[in-house]
């Protein structure tokens, strides 16, 4: 069984706050409905298109492989089955850097994640974030509500 470390319906709030810094990727800010977590993530909006007001299902987890072993290489589309079967969007990334912020009163802990140069942070309660390590590999995935 895989082992999900994150899985939550959000919805998007805003898109390049900053503006528009590269033409095929957009950086949503985001909120979760069920964990009250704070999200900003880059996405290629050429491949899949983004949308202020639009929900989608993130789920963040180790592994792809629904018996929770190790992906040890490329798995052909198709040729069995996996937990991306079940998204519309998936990238292979890297637990780059965690940290605490206090500045609201009460700790939150912050994940940044690197998908190839495409950046996730992930902001929340300590309580919800305590399966993240440094380092860890980790699969994004997303679909439309």
């Amino acid at each position: 069984m895989v082992d999900v470390f994150f899985d939550d319906a959000i919805k998007v709030d805003r898109l390049d706050p900053d503006g528009k810094k590269f033409d095929k990727v957009s950086r949503i800010e985001a909120q979760s409905e069920e964990y009250a977590m704070n999200i900003q993530l880059d996405v290629n909006t050429e491949v899949y298109p983004i949308r202020v007001g639009e929900k989608f299902r993130m789920a963040l987890a180790p592994t792809l492989n629904l018996d929770g072993s190790a992906v040890t290489g490329y798995i052909p589309e198709g040729k069995s089955k996996s937990l991306a079967d079940k998204f519309e969007y998936v990238m292979h990334g890297l637990l780059y850097k965690m940290s605490e912020d206090d500045s609201s009163g009460s700790v939150k802990v912050i994940a940044y994640i690197s998908f190839g140069g495409l950046q996730l942070m992930l902001k929340g309660d300590p309580i919800h974030m305590g399966k993240f390590k440094l380092d860890q590999r980790l699969f994004l995935l997303m679909r439309k509500m």
